[in-house]
Parts: structure tokens; C-alpha cells; sequence
């Protein structure tokens, strides 16, 4: 059960930009970030987002309208740039209504200044600190700093978040959203002493009860070991960090570039046929043991948080 009652509100620059009750949020993964899963995330106090990688824009139409119908609480949209070729895609995302957006994979120049003029909050994922302060000039109002660990879609030059993290905070100075490598509650801890304020979820939200994929997808990941992922592409990029299976092993070291290989997502996703395509997928599987519900998970990691950081603060600081 989760442990949120009495406790302590956590108020910082990313609960308040967002209007939310936990600097938690889900990551938009592809088919997976839609209305049954977001809007759990949502109601359990954290931000729901909706996917746009897919490229299916009516029916996501359809998804932010469901959302509506499904919770009162905030909710925002990503754009995957690379992913989505309506040259309008920045009009689709402000008729939806949604006062939050996440900008992903391209360059923050292209749609900023734009959702910016609409009265939209912009955060723009980044794997550099390169990336970060081209962000940042271009007006963001916040980072998602996403290290290598985390999982699907990744710079091919790859740097964990222990590293990451820290470097992009000491440089710059709007507010952070950590991903990679984060699950529970002293994982969001250590990434707030690293200089966040807010955390993103994605494995662990892959594996949740709301969830929409196959429960072949979710018992793999519970099942995984720590080294139960690979990461495919790196010579072509984007790389890619998936669950390792015998089709993603083949995979490792192609002479090729493999992105064609996601061509028969659906087949994995809804299917369960884990050899059919790429099932991305972070790290944190290995330390994932069950399938349980959004806001159990989030209770139980505000919870986490706050006995983490008092524990250490009585054992260290007197």
C-alpha cells in the first residue's frame, strides 16, 4: 500500500511551474504514454504526458480528450521531433489545452520560442551538457537531463546520470527533471542532491499495472537481472537502450543501422512477442520485482524520499 499520508508536501520550482503535488513524471514513451497510464500518474499527484512519437496524431486527439474525461489534475504533451513530420504539430499541441510540454530528440531551437508564445512551459530532454545550454539559450523554462541508463532512445556517445547530472546543474540554472536510472524513493533523492527537482519515470512505469502493453513485456522486465539490457546503435545513432532478448542480442553489435527493426513495435507491444522488435527498456529493470499500480508506486516513493533524506540528514548532519 502507499505511504503518502501526513506527509510533507515537496515544494520547488518544478512542482510549482507544473501545478502538481509530486516532482514526478512519467516519461512519454511511445503507444505506451497514452490515456490510461497517464492519467494514473495524474491522479496519483505526479505529471501524465502523452506521446506524440508515434506519430498517430488523431488518434492521440482522441487520448487528450479521454484524459479530460479521466482526471481534473495537470497533464502535459511531448513532441519526439524526430518522430513527428506534421509541420503543424506545434498548433495540435496548443489547441489540445495542455499548459506543459516537453520538447525530445532534435533541436530546441526549432519549436520553443513558438509553444513559449502560446503561454506553454517548455522542458527539453538533453544527454549533454552541450545540449543543456543550447537549450537553455533557446528559453526553455526547464531540463529533463536523461542519462544513458535510462530506457529507448539515447545519444550514442553515452554518459550515466551520476556524471551527467551534476555537470548540466552546475551550469546552468532553470530548474532540472533527472531520468535515467530512477525508481524508488532514495534513487529521487540522490538525484535532488545531484540538483534536481523533479524526477522522470519511464521502466518503471512500462512495468506499472496501468500500463497498456503485454504482460510478456511486464514479466520480463521482472524478471531481468541488472544486466539484462543492451545498448544497440551506437554507430549509426540514435542508440537505443533495450531489454535483452534473443532478437535484441543479435542485435548489439550490427554493422548496420537498426532502426528499421522498430518497424514491427505493435507486434511486441500489444502482441507479446518479444522477438518481433525492440522492447526498450532502462536498467532499473533489474532492481524491478512486481507489477503493481501507479499510485502505489508513487506513494511509496514520496515516502521513500522523505525517510531518505531525514535518515541522512540525522546520521550525517548532526
Amino acid at each position: 500500500m502507499p505511504r503518502m499520508s501526513k506527509l510533507p508536501p515537496i515544494q520547488n520550482r518544478v512542482t510549482q511551474m507544473l501545478g502538481i503535488e509530486h516532482p514526478i513524471v512519467q516519461a512519454p514513451m511511445g503507444w505506451i504514454a497514452r490515456s490510461p497510464l497517464a492519467s494514473a500518474v495524474s491522479n496519483a499527484g505526479g505529471m501524465g504526458i502523452i506521446e506524440t512519437s508515434s506519430g498517430e496524431l488523431d488518434v492521440l486527439r482522441e487520448e487528450i480528450k479521454k484524459m479530460r474525461d479521466l482526471t481534473n489534475k495537470p497533464f502535459g504533451v511531448n513532441i519526439a521531433q524526430a518522430f513527428v513530420r506534421d509541420p503543424n504539430i506545434v498548433q495540435f499541441v496548443v489547441d489540445q489545452g495542455v499548459k506543459f510540454v516537453t520538447t525530445s530528440a532534435g533541436s530546441p531551437t526549432k519549436h520553443t520560442a513558438d509553444l513559449k508564445a502560446a503561454g506553454l512551459t517548455v522542458f527539453h530532454v538533453v544527454p549533454t551538457l552541450k545540449g543543456a545550454l543550447k537549450a537553455v539559450e533557446a528559453g526553455v523554462d526547464g531540463l529533463v537531463v536523461e542519462g544513458s541508463e535510462g530506457g529507448g532512445f539515447k545519444n550514442p556517445r553515452d554518459v550515466a546520470s551520476l556524471v551527467l547530472l551534476p555537470l548540466v546543474a552546475s551550469r546552468v540554472d532553470v530548474p532540472i527533471i533527472a531520468a535515467g536510472g530512477i525508481l524508488c524513493g532514495r534513487t529521487m533523492a540522490a538525484a535532488f542532491s545531484l540538483g534536481a527537482e523533479g524526477v522522470q519515470l519511464g521502466t518503471r512505469m512500462v512495468s506499472s499495472a496501468e500500463s497498456p502493453i503485454h504482460q510478456n513485456w511486464k514479466d520480463a522486465i521482472v524478471n531481468a537481472e541488472e544486466t539484462d539490457t543492451v545498448f544497440l546503435n551506437r554507430k549509426f545513432g540514435p542508440g537505443l537502450r533495450a531489454l535483452r532478448t534473443e532478437h535484441s542480442e543479435a542485435l548489439e553489435y550490427a554493422d548496420e543501422n537498426i532502426m528499421g527493426e522498430l518497424g514491427k513495435a505493435k507486434d511486441l507491444y500489444f502482441g507479446g512477442d518479444m522477438n518481433a522488435s525492440i522492447a526498450l527498456t532502462g536498467q532499473v529493470a533489474g532492481r524491478i520485482d512486481s507489477v503493481r499500480p501507479v499510485a502505489d508506486v508513487l506513494g511509496d516513493i514520496v515516502a521513500e524520499f522523505h525517510e531518505t533524506i531525514q535518515e541522512l540528514g540525522q546520521r550525517y548532519a548532526g
